[in-house]
């Protein structure tokens, strides 16, 4: 349920309500049941990890017919109750030894299985950091190191796991080969701007297309320091991961479920339903959050003052995944930070308003899923735009809004499907 402490605007209200139905979108007791594959010969193993695992799995259980065992991994809060399928914790979002322990519960689920058994694999956001077995010859600390490194310098998703991947014995296809000669089905819910599933969480059950030489590229393009044996293992190919092509993953499929513009067209139909007009900008917007909360704004102003790209009152929806590089030593997150720049960029222009948040439920280190403005939001602040801009600088865009009562809180929401924005212009 969505926390409320003081009274919202009623435009705040109707954002928010869009974004709950973007959540309904991707909902796993929704999505996944009619994605079921026909029970094997033999066993049935479940396997999963990331933000919607336990949700998945919940889905899996109320609709499956038959024997059915295994383990899924979910960050911290992201539990559920379940009957036959066990649910353990990793660490989110830099791996840590309980991350090493759930890669290997995982691992220890599909082996030893034959070619009369099924392994339906859920796949979701966030489990890149949720199961980490580092590559022969890597260690736990060096992936963290280079996990925060990546993080703090503002590398996309996509950077991430191909790193991710080739840094791994469980990631890039692993745990499927693992799995051989069991058939794997893999259900997937995107939190990828391009829903590309072989980045889904790193792709633990898919081939992956990328190499080494791509990791290596990545971590010298943000400079990542790298022991010697590590850079040795990347530039000579050893630490390679399964390619497309591959016979021990031949007979293996995949469907993803739900993703970010399906939460897009969900909202969209909510707010004409309403009698709105509503306007998907792009389910894969990337880039800096400040700078897209200025292309955001330049939107807006330009639909308000010229009716142009669209005439308003209208809503303008995004997706995909911003990224922030981290100078500062505030709390906040992408979408904390995409609202404080917005709310700068519009300088309190009236008859817009925006909400902003991560349909995980999580927004950075703040705690909070995102954050909204109203044209006032500058002036609640108490000293105008100059602490605002304070706070972007400091990347304190958690606290900046907790002060004012800001933010939009939900806890874990149990799904995955990258980030949310509106934003509503009325006539000035």
């Amino acid at each position: 349920m969505i926390h409320q402490a003081t009274a919202r605007p009623r435009q705040i209200e109707f954002l928010i309500e869009l974004y709950r139905n973007a959540l309904a979108a991707a909902d796993p007791m929704k999505v996944l049941p009619p994605h079921l594959p026909a029970a094997p010969r033999g066993r049935t193993v479940v396997v999963g990890v990331g933000k919607a695992a336990a949700a998945m799995a919940r889905a899996v259980e109320q609709h499956w017919r038959g024997p059915l065992a295994g383990v899924v991994v979910v960050p911290h809060g992201a539990s559920l109750p379940l009957e036959r399928i066990e649910v353990v914790e990793g660490s989110h979002p830099v791996p840590d030894p309980r991350s090493v322990q759930a890669g290997q519960r995982l691992m220890d689920a599909v082996t030893g299985l034959t070619p009369d058994d099924l392994v339906i694999a859920l796949i979701s956001g966030g489990g890149s950091a949720l199961c980490a077995m580092p590559a022969v010859g890597a260690s736990l600390e060096e992936k963290q190191a280079i996990t925060k490194a990546l993080l703090l310098g503002g590398a996309t998703i996509a950077e991430m796991n191909t790193v991710r991947k080739h840094l791994s014995s469980i990631k890039g296809g692993r745990l499927a080969v693992q799995a051989f000669p069991a058939r794997v089905v893999s259900l997937l819910i995107s939190d990828i701007p391009g829903d590309d599933p072989s980045l889904i969480a790193s792709a633990p059950t898919l081939a992956d297309p990328t190499t080494c030489a791509d990791a290596l590229q990545v971590l010298d393009r943000y400079a990542v320091k790298l022991s010697t044996s590590t850079r040795s293992a990347l530039g000579s190919a050893r630490f390679e991961s399964p390619k497309p092509g591959d016979p021990r993953l031949a007979h293996h499929s995949h469907a993803v479920l739900a993703c970010a513009q399906d939460g897009l067209e969900a909202a969209a139909e909510a707010a004409r339903r309403q009698g709105w007009q509503a306007h998907v900008l792009s389910d894969s917007m990337e880039g800096e959050a400040r700078e897209l909360a200025k292309a955001h704004a330049a939107i807006a102003i330009q639909v308000q003052g010229r009716g142009q790209p669209f005439k308003s009152p209208c809503v303008l929806l995004s997706g995909g995944e911003a990224t922030v590089t981290v100078k500062g030593r505030g709390r906040g997150g992408r979408n904390t930070e995409f609202a404080l720049a917005l709310a700068i960029a519009l300088g309190g222009r009236s008859g817009i308003h925006a909400a902003s948040a991560g349909t995980d439920g999580l927004d950075g280190n703040g705690g909070a899923a995102g954050a909204w403005i109203a044209p006032g939001t500058l002036l609640r602040a108490g000293n105008g735009s100059r602490t605002a801009v304070d706070a972007l600088q400091d990347n304190d865009s958690f606290s900046f809004f907790e002060a004012i009562d800001g933010l939009v809180i939900t806890g874990p929401t149990f799904t995955n499907i990258n980030d949310f924005r509106a934003v509503m212009v009325e006539p000035a």
